[in-house]
């Protein structure tokens, strides 16, 4: 009977195999975890990054906290509220951008069979049914296959989601100062106009029909007839912009908005001298900083369609 091999005490099992094991095993930082990690700092809290990582603030906590434990590092302090990043963690962030920019390109160029990321984009009202379904006809040609998320509101109200990284360009009325990680541009110019029943600008009391502040026009309104020292009295006030055309179409009052949006609504434009002149308005274009190909087109074709 033949007799089985052992190895000799204090050999290792394995020994016979040839190669030695590694002394060390190398350790992976998981990329989903240095997503939210960027997300907070670039959000600048756990709840509002919430809103672009799509996890509640217990779950990015408890991320934090194993990415923590995976560099035995502490990446956060806090300061009453605040969360302040350490030195470790200032450090970590530039690291953490280029991995994830790594990441994503890997994904766009050899990841073709998955869905591409929607192109997030945020318009004002007047232009979403003017030049909108052209440019959308023209990037379609482009880029066939891409995503679009398409929000709809007050500049603000669209400038404020930006800030919060939940969109990635938008078309906006007004200068509204520098952004974070963004360029911004005047891509347009459009007088404001009276909107309404002409025969209304006559009245010694103007009615007026305006949505809620912030609103440039608005604020254009009630400049120029404070100037001309006409009398006038708000009988309409709402957020809602389909309400002010309401308003207006209704014979309630007058309202001031761009002649592109005028035009487009079919509503009438006071031209006689009732109601003092209003001003320009700019156009501006912001997009956020190092956006994709597509992005970058419709960026393009958006500033292209607004000046036009």
């Amino acid at each position: 009977m033949s007799q089985s091999t052992r190895p000799s005490s204090g050999a290792p099992a394995d020994a016979h195999l040839g190669a030695p094991l590694p002394q060390r095993m190398a350790r992976n930082v998981p990329s989903e975890l240095l997503r939210s990690f960027v997300a907070i700092v670039e959000a600048g809290s756990m709840a509002q990054a919430t809103e672009t990582i799509f996890l509640t603030q217990s779950a990015l906590s408890l991320q934090m906290k194993r990415l923590e434990d995976v560099l035995q590092q502490k990446l956060f302090r806090r300061d009453g509220r605040r969360l302040i990043l350490t030195p470790i963690g200032e450090e970590l962030v530039g690291y953490a951008r280029q991995l994830l920019a790594l990441n994503d390109r890997i994904m766009r160029t050899l990841g073709q069979d998955s869905e591409p990321e929607p192109i997030t984009v945020g318009m004002v009202q007047d232009f979403a049914d003017t030049l909108l379904p052209d440019v959308l006809g023209q990037f379609r040609l482009a880029h066939p296959r891409s995503r679009l998320v398409i929000q709809i509101g007050g500049s603000a109200e669209l400038l404020d989601m930006f800030d919060r990284s939940r969109l990635d360009l938008v078309l906006c009325l007004g200068q509204h100062g520098d952004r974070s990680g963004a360029t911004w541009k005047v891509v347009g110019h459009d007088r404001m106009t009276w909107i309404g029943d002409p025969a209304i600008a006559e009245l010694s009391e103007v009615p007026l029909v305006l949505l809620e502040p912030p609103c440039r026009f608005r604020d254009a309104a009630l400049r120029a007839l404070t100037q001309e020292k006409r009398d006038y009295r708000l009988v309409l006030e709402t957020p809602n912009l389909p309400a002010m055309r309401a308003g207006v179409r209704g014979g309630l009052g007058v309202s001031c908005r761009t002649r592109r949006f005028a035009t487009a609504e079919g509503l009438p434009t006071i031209t006689s001298d009732a109601l003092p002149a209003i001003p320009e308005i700019e156009t501006i274009l912001v997009r956020r900083n190092h956006l994709g190909d597509a992005a970058t087109d419709l960026g393009d074709l958006l500033a292209a369609a607004a000046g036009a």
